[in-house]
């Protein structure tokens, strides 16, 4: 990847890590499946009135919306919702990245080098203690709920990468149009339409502007700016390539729910999440070979 191309993740990587605290004030007003139904809601209905459907095969369109944009919040709202600590789901959610370069070799054949596979290990240790650490002081269910929705971002990583969306932003966007109804269905048959008009009815408080803060940076900056981006690296590079650097959102993520929220992570979860950096910077940040003599009149090629 072409330097710009990697502060262009990582950037994604700091947005998305603040974006957990957004969540968190979110889920402080509203239940979670609901919340995941205003979230796409409110960029559906725009999508669908002035973006162009993206030129790319329904099954990929759907195959997005379903992994990215369903999946992976059901479970990282559910597990966030019952109790799991903020910075530190922002650290198991990053099992995306290894589930997105196992599943990428198996079902698009993409190659995984020794430096790759050794990177990857490394990082699933790290979330291994942090599970471990969490799980052996209180329920693993919510730990389990986190790692679900890294699977549900991986399989949208996959989608995303097959679509090769010309626009990736109108891909973005119309992925939105896709969870809305099922998890507002959802919503209904597990929360209960009284808990929805509750909350509704309760968020013109002042006491509910921190929840609707929260929202606006999720549906503009989170989803539409860094999915936006995300995307389009994922049409560019090699899945494997492109996705360990989400596993650099937990320096975002926990440093942010500590100095907002005070959360003090255990030394388990520490030494869990050093090795997932470690992990992701041993993958990624590859040397670079000694280019090849060029023939002399051969044109030259640049990065898109």
């Amino acid at each position: 990847m072409p330097i710009r191309h990697v502060l262009l993740a990582i950037g994604v990587a700091v947005v998305w890590g603040a974006n957990f605290l957004a969540i968190h004030a979110s889920l402080e007003q509203f239940p979670p499946l609901f919340l995941v139904a205003l979230r796409f809601a409110v960029i559906a209905l725009p999508a669908l009135l002035f973006v162009p459907r993206p030129q790319v095969p329904l099954r990929w369109l759907l195959g997005y919306g379903l992994g990215f944009g369903t999946l992976q919040f059901i479970g990282l709202y559910l597990g966030m919702a019952a109790g799991f600590p903020t910075g530190l789901a922002s650290l198991v959610l990053q099992s995306s990245a290894p589930f997105t370069v196992i599943l990428g070799a198996v079902l698009l054949h993409e190659r995984i080098g020794a430096r790759s596979v050794v990177g990857v290990a490394i990082a699933v240790v790290g979330l291994a203690l942090v599970g471990l650490s969490h799980g052996a002081g209180g329920s693993w269910w919510p730990f389990l709920l986190v790692v679900a929705g890294g699977l549900g971002w991986a399989l949208g990583n996959l989608a995303a990468r097959k679509a090769s969306a010309p626009n990736p932003l109108h891909l973005t966007l119309w992925m939105s149009v896709v969870p809305p109804l099922p998890m507002l269905a959802l919503s209904l048959a597990f929360e209960g339409p009284e808990r929805i008009v509750t909350s509704l009815a309760t968020s013109l408080s002042a006491a509910a502007v921190p929840a609707w803060i929260g929202l606006g940076y999720t549906v503009l900056i989170g989803t539409l700016l860094g999915s936006g981006i995300w995307v389009w690296l994922m049409c560019r590079h090699p899945a494997g390539r492109v996705a360990p650097f989400s596993m650099l959102v937990p320096v975002s993520g926990l440093t942010t729910a500590a100095v907002a929220l005070g959360e003090t992570p255990t030394p388990l979860e520490l030494l869990g999440g050093a090795l997932v950096i470690g992990g992701v910077l041993w993958a990624s940040l590859r040397r670079t070979p000694a280019p090849e003599p060029q023939p002399q009149h051969q044109p030259e090629t640049g990065n898109a």
